[in-house]
């Protein structure tokens, strides 16, 4: 099971002693059976890898430039940089990044760059309200998904986190029928269009401590993209060990 803590613009120097818990947290329990990811904003990256590096959890970056080598790009940074400060994983194609203009195409050249340099991927998929509305869910995920990957062939470094758009930071869930539905469909389709037997697949979407447990009664989702209970480490704890408990 993954748990991936997006921090997204949140957090300063002070903010990385809520880590302690965290580690307190790892050194009693046994940690082999889940990974902890934390994606905290980028002027915190250098600091995080200092505070993590002798501990289970591993260290994400939000978002990336699709050029990996250095250039004219002010206010980017690459996935070669990333890779170099101590980020292991990347997450792509986040709905509040499509939301201002990150477009399929720029998300599957960000993809290509990251996995050429050496990064994990966190690909974000999920539709609208309007679109699950109109029923268009399963079309919006699949060409996402197939605009994403295009020409892309080794994907087992590739995690899918379906994030339904009108979930995230509303606390409104999807019902837990429709949410299995989407996730086999899903399964189904990778399998079929790019061959991934056993793909990971998140879900991410006002996540708590209250309601992991019914998600993880589906028995169909391979763990978590968090982000507003992530920032607090009690709550973070508490989804991980409501999770196997």
């Amino acid at each position: 099971m993954y748990f991936i803590a997006n921090w997204k613009m949140f957090g300063d120097i002070k903010s990385l002693n809520s880590l302690n818990k965290v580690l307190k947290f790892l050194r009693l329990k046994n940690s082999n059976k889940f990974r902890l990811i934390y994606c905290p904003p980028y002027t915190l990256l250098n600091l995080f890898h200092k505070k993590i590096k002798n501990s289970n959890i591993e260290l994400g970056a939000q978002n990336c430039h699709q050029e990996e080598i250095s250039g004219p790009f002010t206010g980017s940074i690459s996935s070669k940089m990333l890779k170099k400060i101590g980020a292991k994983y990347v997450i792509i194609g986040h709905s509040e990044n499509r939301a201002v203009g990150e477009t399929n195409l720029i998300i599957n050249k960000k993809i290509e760059s990251s996995l050429r340099s050496g990064l994990k991927i966190i690909f974000c998929i999920g539709e609208t309200l309007q679109q699950k509305r109109k029923k268009h869910t399963h079309k919006v995920l699949l060409e996402q998904v197939s605009k994403g990957l295009k020409g892309i062939k080794k994907l087992n470094n590739v995690i899918f986190a379906y994030e339904p758009v009108w979930s995230i930071g509303t606390g409104i869930i999807p019902k837990s029928n429709d949410l299995k539905k989407t996730i086999v469909f899903l399964r189904k389709n990778l399998l079929k269009r790019f061959g991934l037997k056993n793909p990971k697949i998140l879900y991410g979407g006002s996540v708590n401590p209250k309601n992991v447990r019914n998600f993880k009664e589906l028995n169909v989702i391979d763990g978590f993209l968090v982000g507003g209970a992530s920032q607090d480490s009690k709550k973070f704890i508490d989804i991980v060990k409501k999770t196997f408990n």
